[in-house]
């Protein structure tokens, strides 16, 4: 894992929010990003090298709908930046960490995702990032 990549944050007004971090953070957000396959809107701000990325549901049987039901706004996962996301997830599982998608899927910005289940990482979401080629 070459570096925190991002930090995602659950939200349930993608406009409010990034007021709210436009006026923490003192910048605006520099893109926004539906990502179909996770039934999110995304939201993009760039701090240094790492990223904070805010979520919005935009179907109720999204994971990110899901989880504002059972808990509520604020961080939702931590994502590292990897080099080869496969070698990853091999080392990651013979390591015992349980994986919930072992295939790589599309995830926002122009990135392969896969992410850990928090059952088997002291009850954090982790997510793995590999820039796609």
């Amino acid at each position: 894992m070459r570096k925190i990549e991002h930090i995602g944050i659950a939200v349930a007004d993608l406009q409010e929010s990034n007021l709210l971090f436009e006026k923490l953070l003192g910048k605006k957000h520099f893109k926004t990003e539906v990502v179909e396959g996770e039934a999110v809107e995304t939201s993009f701000f760039q701090v240094g090298e790492t990223k904070v990325e805010l979520l919005q549901a935009i179907r109720p049987e999204s994971a990110i709908s899901k989880y504002l039901e059972k808990k509520s706004p604020g961080v939702h996962h931590i994502a590292f930046d990897v080099e080869d996301i496969h070698a990853e997830v091999e080392r990651l599982k013979g390591e015992g960490f349980e994986i919930l998608n072992e295939t790589p899927k599309e995830g926002a910005d122009n990135k392969l995702v896969v992410f850990l289940h928090p059952r088997s990482t002291n009850g954090v979401l982790v997510e793995l990032c590999q820039e796609r080629k």
